[in-house]
């Protein structure tokens, strides 16, 4: 593994050039930490993270969604990296503490099972990508009882990478694309963006082998003059990706526009629950009001580290203020977040 490294590396450094790479996948930035990646790779090669986490996506709104419904005495039941990530005046963990029936699960099954048991109310947040979407769906189908509905927080990562690139904020020169999102939406979807933009991709497994090669790989292709979508995790990834299940959610959801947070409002990057399963929408099942929405804490910057534009240690919170036993902003919540893996593995 060690030779095999050194001589990724060492071709690399052949090839190297200024360039900035963008990936979009909290476990890619876990592995280059965890593995010094960035320490290996010319100075000029610059690896930057994107909103490659689902729990630090989801908006303040759609926490104090959340948190409203919690209040209002419904049982809420999501992942635990979504207790602690802030709303404009709380978190799901806050209302939890004031007494409010907030349960962890392991997935949507756990919560149907716990609705079947419950006699009132029970929503599960459905945070997630494509990844999760699935099983968010397939729930949906399976006739779940009355009393359980669904916030639907999913959100899609081609229409965020269009929206960045498309922004200007960040230059990019590549991108490595998700190898857990890829298994889902396949190939074809990251095409538009090098035919539309020139932008060489790789879609990357998550071991350090995988990162290293597909940093090489889209080199190689800036060298060569090309622009195209090649497959480094041929042995997860297909082009066609995974039929049935988005055949499953194209049943369920259909896409809209909504904020992530960091971003505004984000054309065609969310699913939301179809009409016909709105028994089981929860913003169509309750009336949910809000007031004003405060996205980030003062001195927060998770927006721009989420845009690839800072990093964590860019930040003034970082490692005083903000912690992942006292996380003010919601990058540093989860362990899929960049300001919760850079305080783990960086040096200072």
């Amino acid at each position: 593994m060690k030779d095999l490294s050194r001589e990724i590396v060492s071709r690399i450094n052949k090839i190297s050039r200024p360039v900035k790479i963008m990936h979009v996948c909290g476990s890619h930035e876990h592995t280059i930490m965890q593995h010094g990646i960035r320490s290996l790779l010319p100075e000029e090669v610059e690896v930057v993270a994107g909103p490659g986490c689902p729990v630090c996506c989801v908006p303040a709104r759609e926490i104090d969604e959340c948190v409203e419904l919690a209040r209002q005495g419904v049982t809420i039941t999501t992942f635990g990296d979504m207790l602690r990530v802030p709303g404009s005046y709380g978190s799901l963990a806050d209302a939890k503490a004031e007494g409010a029936d907030v349960r962890i699960v392991y997935g949507v099954n756990n919560a149907v099972e716990i609705a079947k048991n419950l006699d009132r109310e029970v929503v599960f947040m459905a945070a997630g990508f494509e990844t999760t979407a699935p099983t968010t769906a397939s729930a949906i189908l399976s006739d779940p009882p009355e009393n359980f509905s669904v916030l639907s927080c999913h959100r899609l990562i081609p229409p965020a990478l269009k929206f960045l690139i498309e922004s200007g904020e960040v230059n990019l020169d590549g991108l490595i694309e998700p190898g857990h999102v890829s298994t889902i939406i396949g190939t074809r979807p990251y095409i538009p963006f090098s035919r539309d933009y020139g932008i060489p991709q790789v879609i990357a497994g998550f071991n350090p082998i995988d990162v290293l090669l597909a940093v090489y790989m889209i080199l190689r292709q800036i060298r060569n003059g090309e622009a195209k979508v090649e497959n480094e995790y041929r042995r997860v990834v297909r082009e066609e990706g995974n039929v049935k299940a988005q055949e499953v959610m194209r049943e369920v959801f259909f896409v809209t526009s909504r904020e992530w947070r960091g971003f505004p409002e984000i054309p065609d990057s969310v699913y939301e629950i179809k009409d016909e399963f709105s028994d089981f929408n929860a913003r169509e099942k309750f009336d949910i009001e809000l007031g004003d929405v405060v996205e980030c804490p003062t001195g927060c910057i998770c927006g721009a580290v989420l845009r690839g534009v800072a990093r964590p240690e860019d930040c003034s919170l970082f490692r005083s203020e903000c912690t992942p036993t006292n996380p003010v902003g919601a990058c540093m919540v989860s362990r899929e977040g960049t300001c919760n893996i850079a305080y783990r593995y960086s040096s200072f």
